[in-house]
């Protein structure tokens, strides 16, 4: 005999009541750039479309992950979960101040980018896919920032490896497809290691729901397997994140491809890895962070500094702004080591200032080209006189990646170096301020040469340097508006952000908070913590 549907309860395992419509706002970026990315495709033929479809598709996206931010500070952590069924059973999305930050930057980002690239991406490589390469690499990056499921993370890997994978080759140089080998590999390295560790994980607790697996960890009372996933987790997210010693690749591809395209990649992927960092060591095995919380620390040690002797040791710009980022790098490590709250939101708080502030040093590096027609230090001189704006935008990057104030990158020191005081690290502190000493270095030197000094190496200071008529270069040249835009854009966040930290630390508090003591992030999921 049938069995009437009324009489089924599925409130076991569906939603039974209707989603609120303000939580439509954790898909609606990932909605957005899905769409964006397939009209692109459809109209890659369109040259002079594509640009716009970008610019006005990721304008959306920056809009609606402010909304979403401002959702998630006012309600707490969002969840919901795709085909009403609920967690652990569906694929959840779930947005805390942490992942909701890190998302508003990325697409802040990408619409610099995209901007960007409106005059320096040519109608061949639009053809190719530019523009639906860069909307595709936002959704993964966004996809990895807002989802609740550990399987999910690892597809959204996927999906903005695919898209950087296109994007680094896009032009068929000999040096970009080297790049792009070495690039590939290590990432495709990485991300096996993240899968196999993915279903070791899934063997032990029996879920991929993030929440649920923080359910499932606290319950094992250290058993020895999963101290070796969560080994098998830091080393793939290590290699994504270009931790030492496996962040040999990134300065060896970094600096091949258009300029837009580095500076994406160096504000956005390594962060990536940062992120899944604290998310699956810290809030989901928080034991196993403690066991190698020493260990982390060295790896943390070694990357800043191996990071900025290399960009000490470098005369082209665009390695140098590479080996900044793997010091950056091991700062955002620092903080996963300590591990208290403070230095957890130092950690947010640098990984968010590096998205936008390594994006626009490769901008910066782009405009200098652009001026002075060479990315080395040894061909580049005089810009000050040819670009005092430019020269001034120079100066505030580079004091912000230095740490220096009234910018964005001191907050966030001044934090882990009082979480790590704290927390009876005094290595780790001194290591940060060391680290901030080599690399004011670093970029004081780079500063003197490209920009103080009178013209290329072999000039004397104050002279001009000859052209090939016997005329001497202009004092000052006109900059391509998009580049402008897009560099000033990024610069005058870095200053307000310096400026005014208020706001920023106290989302990185937030953020922190649900990640030190995930049980907001698990009653979102769940509603109790079972």
């Amino acid at each position: 005999m049938a069995v009437s549907s009324s009489t089924v309860d599925i409130s076991a395992a569906m939603v039974t009541q209707p989603v609120q419509g303000a939580d439509w706002l954790l898909v609606l970026p990932l909605l957005l750039t899905m769409a964006g990315g397939a009209v692109a495709i459809m109209l890659r033929k369109k040259t002079a479309v594509q640009p716009w479809i970008a610019i006005g598709v990721i304008s959306l996206v920056v809009v609606s992950n402010l909304a979403l931010l401002s959702h998630v500070l006012q309600h707490g952590v969002v969840t919901i979960v795709m085909g009403n069924w609920l967690p652990p059973f569906g694929i959840a999305f779930t947005a805390d101040p942490m992942g909701a930050l890190f998302a508003l930057a990325a697409s802040i980002v990408a619409l610099c980018a995209a901007i960007y690239a409106t005059g320096s991406i040519e109608a061949s490589e639009r053809r190719y896919g530019f523009f639906p390469f860069l909307i595709l690499l936002l959704t993964g990056v966004t996809g990895a920032f807002l989802t609740g499921d550990i399987f999910n993370l690892y597809v959204w890997f996927e999906v903005l490896l695919i898209a950087s994978v296109g994007m680094i080759i896009l032009g068929n140089d000999k040096a970009q497809i080297d790049g792009g080998v070495k690039y590939a590999v290590l990432n495709f390295v990485a991300t096996t290691l993240f899968l196999i560790a993915t279903g070791l994980l899934y063997g032990l607790v029996g879920t991929l729901n993030m929440a649920d697996i923080a359910i499932k960890v606290s319950e094992l009372e250290g058993q020895g397997p999963i101290y070796g996933i969560a080994a098998l987790y830091f080393l793939a997210f290590a290699m994504k994140a270009a931790a030492f010693p496996v962040n040999f690749w990134l300065p060896a591809s970094y600096h091949t491809p258009r300029i837009v395209v580095s500076a994406v990649f160096g504000g956005l992927l390594t962060k990536v890895g940062v992120y899944a960092l604290l998310r699956v060591v810290l809030m989901l095995m928080p034991e196993t962070r403690e066991w190698m919380g020493s260990f982390i620390g060295f790896v943390a040690i070694i990357t800043m500094l191996s990071g900025v002797f290399g960009a000490l040791a470098q005369t082209d710009i665009r390695r140098m702004i590479g080996y900044l980022v793997i010091s950056g790098i091991g700062s955002m490590l620092a903080g996963l080591a300590v591990g208290n709250q403070i230095a957890v939101a130092g950690a947010i708080f640098y990984a968010a200032h590096s998205i936008l502030c390594m994006t626009a040093l490769y901008f910066l590096a782009g405009l200098m080209f652009n001026i002075g027609g060479s990315f080395s230090m040894r061909e580049l001189g005089g810009l000050y006189t040819k670009s005092p704006l430019t020269a001034g935008c120079a100066l505030v990057l580079l004091l912000a990646v230095a740490g220096l104030p009234p910018f964005s990158g001191f907050w966030p020191k001044v934090m882990l170096v009082e979480g790590a005081l704290a927390d009876g690290r005094g290595l780790v502190a001194a290591s940060i301020l060391v680290t901030g000493v080599l690399t004011a270095i670093a970029i004081g030197r780079f500063w003197i040469f490209c920009f103080w000094r009178g013209g290329p190496e072999g000039t004397e200071d104050g002279t001009l340097v000859p052209q090939a008529d016997g005329s001497v270069a202009a004092n000052a040249v006109s900059l391509p508006a998009n580049i402008t835009l897009s560099l000033g854009a990024l610069t005058a966040i870095i200053i307000l952000v310096g400026v005014f930290p208020e706001g920023v630390m106290a989302i990185v508090s937030k953020g922190a908070a649900s990640l030190v003591d995930p049980n907001a992030y698990v009653q979102s999921v769940f509603g109790v913590w079972p």
